[in-house]
Parts: structure tokens; C-alpha cells; sequence
């Protein structure tokens, strides 16, 4: 039916079109082209090229998608008025198309570059920018137009399956990260759509969970960093989330898609769909989601019926109709640019490698175990992962990639000798692992499981300490798209704990050192066993130069300055949020109809978010709970002082200056965070402490110094009152903690705030009350 409906519309447009000229899109305004547009051809535009291997796949499925083979979708081209396809890619860690093309001898890798975590660890806007710049550059080299990026959900709870590709518990954090990697990518004149928006923050039944979410803790926690990457990015384009918000499908919400992003934030660019997400295409239409994404008949027959029965305003269709073709104006594509798919690799290697030893984040250093010193020239090498390295997530933010340095490979590179016989025995035992995993793996969603870690003789082990200078041990974890990850894997199993434990005895033993490396997306439990290793080194998952990058840590060659974007409780259920979310499901998709029939389902078909406000550090510092590490947390190989702290005001504007010091034996670079504390902050429901602002010094000498400036605007030290539906900046005196990380506050400042309040429009509240947890 849709290809028919289409064949008759350019017949009708072509036999209005004779004697007179067609507008084209770039020679006429948009106003023009949108009045010559069939009816039929507004709803294509609309509506996506669908998706190969998925019902509803469109009449030009073949030909758009061959425009880059591997991308995420197309909008759809009408030749007749100048209208070309564009290209939407994934994804967050690099672009994600096709390495192989049938009939083609070239290979078409992208770079894997460092995971979400890792590059927030940075605390460095400017890195991330300039990794953003070569994200975009293979965006633009490789024919795609819009980068379906960055992703900056908050770390709600540790579980959530894509917290890899998220930022933070921290909404400062996750917006201005955000918004450094969108102004990278959009420098190549390419474009980026922010996403999940929004309160996407579990994977367990994504398309029918409700997340219930009181309109304090969304103004302040989980809207406030689209707010922030929205304001200081101007992003081309945001994905709506799959989820319900407060009852509605977040992509059929008037509220969030025009009253907040556009009419209170001035979003300008364009809105889809995440792929598939939503199901009313009306009422997407109206709530100013302007393009669904994949695409399907279904979809477009209900937009044509839509405007035939009233049901669908045409103004409304032309409205979204025109902020796509604004989009589509601004894209290579449409400007004709000669794309050369053959973007720098090399050169981007070598900045994902730099990058991401900058994110990395030291956790434990004994006696200055790290880095290791020149006389340390053999390593025994422990743990399937350290022969079998995690570059990064699955699903829509993993890259196809030439290749993955393991540890192994770089410990070579940096001229470390590596037992043979101990590695012959890992690889082999490795890829009879894998093979066993890849033939027990169900469905094609599911992330391919870790080798259960291999027992080692405690003799063996002890050979081995006597001819080893050090012993590493790595602990690998991988998640993704699609399923949230299980309690088992935030804790160590039994293997990996006796793995860890004989290694430790032996080698202690014979005086010798134990680092272990956490090749990991998220959190894990530390608080058990940190007290075993000499060293423990947070990799994180460093793309595909990850085993250089991790070697260049471990030798000095780069000295680790990240910083914990989140904190690690002592235990899982720690976490405010761990009464409310989906823990230990058999089957972590969508529920099976049998079971919804039992009713509605807690964690599944709708959670509550009754931590509120208090989410990572908020809850953590003001309720005294003991952590494993917190938020902000990172060691360095050398060390720095704090002088000379102030504060100044000036026309709501506070000015925060402290002195950095290298006080150390190497150069460094120290990242100073700006918390703020108001008056009354218990008695007021507030949290104890809120992270305001950030900035990361240069590389420091030993004893240079640094001046560190931050500022902070009056209105970012509001909190949002539901009963008057307005954001409050309370009168008093304001405390501004200058900090090493939450609980590591070097200066205390204080300055009078004046009152006064902002009124904003009273939208997005639960069906129900939510019990929500306060101080």
C-alpha cells in the first residue's frame, strides 16, 4: 500500500507541476517546499526508511541503504524536490557501520574509542571534545550526516545494563561531558542527537516500563544534564527514550518534547524516536517527535489516515515536516560533500590511546607499587580477560573495529617480557571457553558471557612468583544494550576470588607486588577484597588501543588523573535505588505475556523511583553511609596542595579560585571540584552537598602551580518546589567546599545568596504519589 500511495502522489505533484517550476530545497525556502509536498510525501519524510530483517520495511529500503551499509537508518529522500536521504549512524564509543561490503575488496573500520564512563572519568571537557573531533571526522569521511550520540542517562543504579555508554550519577557531570563531545562531533559539520531522553535508566522491558518519577527529582537529576548539553551545545538533533514517563510514552509527551526541550530549554533542532520506540504515531506527531525512526507502513498509513479524518492537524505535519528538512539542509549529504572513506585510523588510534589513559582511574597504591619501576621486567599475567580484552559494550555502542590491543599485546609493546608457558595456557584455555559461550548463547541480544576464570595449582602459582618481578590480575566485565546485568556480576565470583587470593599469598610471599587491573563498563564490589592487591588500576574499557593505554599507565609513561564519575558502595544493596530496580530476573527483556497476566509487575512494568533527589553521592554523603570509594575519587603518581581559596560575587555570579600545587615527583594533572552546600540543607530536604562545578588543570611540573577558576550562577543553586512549581534559591549563607572529590574537601568558602525564584510550567507529575525518601 505505501509504495502505491507514493507512485500515485508523484503522478498527482508531477501533473500539478507542468508549467510551472518545482521548488527544490536549498534554491526555495522550506516554507515553499513543504506547500508543493503531497500529503503522501509529508508522511514519508516523517516516517523512516524501515529496517532490513524487520516487518514494514519500505519501498526504498534497498537503495537508502546502501548509502553507507551498517548505519542505524535513512530519512526519505523525494528526489523531485531536491530532497536527499540522509544518514543516521550509532553510536556513542565511534561510528558503527559495516567493516565488509559485498562485491567490495576495501574494509571500512571505525575507531573504537574509549566507553562513555571512561571519558566522563576525564573530568576534561577539552579532551572529550577533541575525541568528539575525530569521532566526527570518520562520521563525516564515511558518508553518514547525524551521529546517534551521545548518550547521558544518569547512573541511577549500578545494574543498568548501557551505564557503560552514560556518564554519571552526576547530571553537571553528564551535561557538560555531553556537551563537549557534541560541540567535537558537530565541528565536522556533521550532526549528533542526545539521547535517551529521557529517564532511561534500566534495560529490563525498556519499551513497557513506566518510570515513575516525581517532577523534583526530574527537574534536578535526570532532565537537568539534557538541560545543560542543550543549552551549551545546541545538538542537532534528541532521541526520545524507549520507556513511559509518569504513564506516557516519553516519545508521545507534549510535555517533555515541546513545553520543556523547546518552549523553557530553546531547543531549536529536531526530535526522533529511538528505533521502534513508542506506539501512537498521532499522538508522537503532535507531542513534536518529528521523525519515527526505523520506519514502518503501519506508521505512515496512520499519519495519512491521521490528516483524512482529522484526527491530525496538517499544520501539525508541516511543523515537524520543516524542522527535518532544517535538519537536512545543514548535512554533508544534502551539501554534496565528497566523502573519501578513508578517514585517518592511525592518527585516531593514536587519540583514543592517549585519551584513554586520561580516564583511567587509580584506586589503591601501596607503597608507590605504581608505576612500576625499571628494574620490574618480567610479569607473570593473571585472568582470562588480560589475553581476551573488553574494548567495550554491546549492542548499539559497540564499533566495528580492525582490531583490540589486549593487555598481553601491550605489556609487549612496552617492552615487558610475559611468562610464555603461563600465557600459552590462558589463550588456549580462553578460546575453549569462548567457543563453549558462543555455542551456549540463546539469543542474538545477549552479550557474550566471560570465561569462568581458569584454577590454578597453588605450587604453579608459587613457580611463578619466584621467576615474575610483579604479578597483574585482570577482572573483565562486559554488559549492554538490552539486558541489565545481574548482582552475581557486581560481585566477584568464587573463581575470581581464589584466582586473586593464590595470587596474592604466592606472591607477597616471595615479596613481590600483586596490581590488579579492572577491565570493567560499571561499577563492582571492591570493598571485599581491595585489601588484597598492592595496586588496583580502574581501566575501565578503553576501546581498542585499551591494553597500550593501560601499559602506558602501568609504566609511567602516562600518569592516571581520572577521577570516579560515580561511587562504589561497600555492597550492592547499599544503593538508594537497589529496593527499585529489577535485580536477578531469569530473563532480563521485555516480560513474556504469561507473566504480565499475573499483574502489574514491580521493577518491570513500572518502577518507582523513591530515592528522589538522592541519587549516587546525594545519598551517600547526606544519609553517612560508608562507601567502598566515592564520587570524585582518583589517586595520581605524584601529589598536590590547595592555597589561597576565595570567592567573589558579582551580579549573582560566584567566582572561585584556589592555587594547585604539584608538591609531587612527577608531573600531574589534578582535577578540582566545586561543591556547594546550602543553608538548612537537612531541615529543607536537600542533600548535604551538590557538585556545581569542575575543572581539571593542565599537565603540572613538580612545584608549578596553578590558578583554578570556577563559577557558578546564582540559578544553579536553586532546587525545584513542586507545590509552587518553580525553581527556589533560598536566602542565607551558602557554603562552597573546594574538593579532591566528595569526601575529600580541601577549602570551605561561604557567601550570601539572595533570594529568589523562577516559576516554570507545572508538567510531567506521576499518576500517583511516589513515597519518596528525604532527609
Amino acid at each position: 500500500m505505501k509504495k502505491q500511495l507514493f507512485s500515485m502522489a508523484v503522478v498527482a505533484a508531477t501533473l500539478c507541476a507542468c508549467g510551472s517550476s518545482t521548488p527544490q530545497l536549498g534554491k526555495n525556502s522550506i516554507d515553499e517546499v513543504i506547500g508543493a509536498m503531497t500529503l503522501e510525501e509529508k508522511a514519508h519524510l516523517v516516517v523512516g526508511t524501515g529496517m532490513k530483517g524487520f516487518s514494514g520495511d519500505s519501498a526504498v529500503i534497498g537503495t537508502t541503504k546502501t548509502l553507507v551499509p551498517g548505519a542505524a537508518g535513512t530519512t526519505y529522500p523525494i528526489e523531485r524536490l531536491g530532497i536527499p536521504a540522509v544518514v543516521l549512524a550509532d553510536g556513542p564509543a565511534g561510528l558503527r557501520i559495516d567493516p565488509i561490503r559485498e562485491g567490495d575488496s576495501a574494509t571500512y573500520y571505525c575507531t573504537h574509542f574509549p566507553i562513555g564512563t571512561l571519558l566522563a572519568s576525564t573530568w576534561n571537557q577539552e579532551l572529550v571534545e577533541q575525541v568528539g573531533q575525530a569521532i566526527g571526522n570518520e562520521v563525516l569521511e564515511y558518508g553518514a550526516d547525524v551521529l546517534l550520540a551521545p548518550a547521558l542517562n544518569i547512573h541511577r543504579n549500578p545494574l543498568c545494563g548501557r551505564n557503560f555508554e552514560y556518564y554519571s550519577e552526576d547530571p553537571v557531570v553528564a551535561g557538560k561531558i555531553a556537551a563537549a563531545y557534541v560541540r567535537g562531533v558537530q565541528s565536522n559539520g556533521v550532526g549528533t542527537s542526545i539521547k535517551h531522553y529521557a529517564a532511561n535508566n534500566q534495560e529490563t522491558n525498556r519499551t513497557g516500563n513506566d518510570a515513575r518519577v516525581s517532577p523534583r527529582a526530574l527537574r534536578e537529576i535526570y532532565l537537568k544534564g539534557f538541560e545543560i548539553a542543550v543549552k551549551e551545545s545546541s545538538p542537532w538533533t534528541v532521541m526520545s527514550s524507549y520507556n513511559y514517563l509518569n504513564g506516557t510514552y516519553t516519545s508521545e509527551n507534549p510535555e517533555l518534547q515541546t513545553t520543556l526541550l523547546r518552549d523553557e530549554w530553546g531547543f531549536k533542532g529536531m526530535v526522533m524516536t529511538d528505533w521502534f520506540g513508542g506506539k501512537d504515531a498521532i499522538a508522537q506527531m503532535k507531542a513534536g517527535n518529528d521523525m519515527l525512526q526505523p520506519g514502518t507502513d503501519k506508521q505512515y498509513e496512520a499519519i495519512i489516515e491521521g490528516v483524512n479524518n482529522g484526527k491530525l492537524d496538517m499544520a501539525v505535519l508541516d511543523r515537524n515536516v520543516k524542522r527535518i528538512l532544517e535538519m537536512i539542509v545543514q548535512t554533508p549529504r544534502f551539501k554534496g560533500y565528497n566523502y573519501s572513506n578513508k578517514p585517518d585510523l592511525k592518527a585516531h588510534a593514536a587519540v583514543t590511546r592517549q585519551s584513554a589513559t586520561e580516564g583511567m582511574v587509580l584506586l589503591k597504591n601501596d607503597k608507590e607499587t605504581l608505576p612500576l619501576t625499571s628494574t620490574v621486567k618480567n610479569v607473570a599475567l593473571f585472568g582470562c580477560t588480560s589475553y581476551d580484552f573488553i574494548a567495550g559494550g554491546t549492542g548499539s555502542g559497540n564499533v566495528n573495529r580492525a582490531y583490540t590491543v589486549s593487555l598481553l599485546d601491550g605489556l609487549k609493546n612496552a617492552g615487558y617480557t610475559v611468562d610464555e608457558n603461563l600465557k600459552n595456557t590462558y589463550e588456549q584455555y580462553v578460546a575453549a571457553e569462548n567457543k563453549r559461550l558462543q555455542e551456549a548463547k540463546r539469543e542474538w541480544f545477549m552479550p557474550l558471557s566471560r570465561p569462568t576464570e581458569m584454577k590454578l595449582d597453588a605450587s604453579e602459582v608459587s613457580q611463578l612468583a619466584a621467576k615474575a618481578d610483579v604479578a597483574l590480575v585482570t577482572i573483565g566485565r562486559t554488559s549492554g544494550e538490552f539486558l541489565d546485568r545481574q548482582r552475581a556480576d557486581f560481585n566477584l565470583n568464587k573463581e575470581e576470588m581464589d584466582l586473586l587470593k593464590s595470587v596474592c599469598n604466592a606472591f607477597h610471599a616471595a615479596g613481590k607486588k600483586v596490581v590488579v587491573v579492572l577491565n570493567i563498563g560499571g561499577v563492582i564490589e571492591t570493598a571485599s577484597w581491595k585489601s588484597l592487591p598492592d595496586a588496583i588500576l580502574c581501566a575501565w574499557q578503553a576501546g581498542q588501543e585499551g591494553g597500550n593505554s593501560v601499559a602506558d599507565v602501568l609504566s609511567g609513561k602516562a600518569s592516571p588523573s581520572g577521577r570516579l564519575t560515580m561511587t562504589f558502595p561497600v555492597k550492592f544493596e547499599d544503593a538508594a535505588s537497589s529496593a527499585n530496580f529489577p535485580i536477578d530476573l531469569k530473563a532480563n527483556i521485555d516480560i513474556t505475556n504469561k507473566e504480565q497476566q499475573k499483574g502489574n509487575v514491580k521493577n518491570v512494568d513500572y518502577t518507582n523511583y523513591e530515592e528522589g533527589i538522592y541519587v549516587g553521592y546525594r545519598y551517600f554523603d547526606s544519609f553517612n553511609k560508608e562507601v567502598s570509594y566515592p564520587f570524585g575519587y582518583g589517586l595520581s603518581y605524584t601529589s598536590f596542595s590547595y592555597s589561597n581559596p576565595a570567592v567573589k560575587s558579582d551580579n549573582g555570579v560566584y567566582t572561585v579560585t584556589v592555587d594547585v600545587q604539584n608538591t609531587g615527583k612527577t608531573a600531574g594533572k589534578e582535577v578540582v571540584q566545586l561543591y556547594v552546600a546550602a543553608p538548612d540543607a537537612a531541615k529543607c530536604n536537600k542533600p548535604e552537598k551538590e557538585l556545581k562545578a569542575f575543572a581539571k588543570t593542565a599537565e603540572l611540573k613538580p612545584n608549578e602551580k596553578a590558578t583554578v577558576t570556577l563559577k557558578v550562577n546564582a540559578a544553579d543553586l536553586a532546587w525545584f518546589n513542586e507545590a509552587s512549581s518553580s525553581w527556589v534559591v533560598d536566602a542565607g549563607t551558602y557554603n562552597f567546599l573546594i574538593g579532591a572529590s566528595s569526601r575529600d574537601i580541601k577549602a570551605t568558602l561561604q557567601a550570601e545568596v539572595a533570594a529568589s525564584s523562577q516559576k516554570v510550567n507545572d508538567i510531567l507529575k506521576p499518576q500517583e504519589a511516589i513515597q519518596e525518601l528525604k532527609r
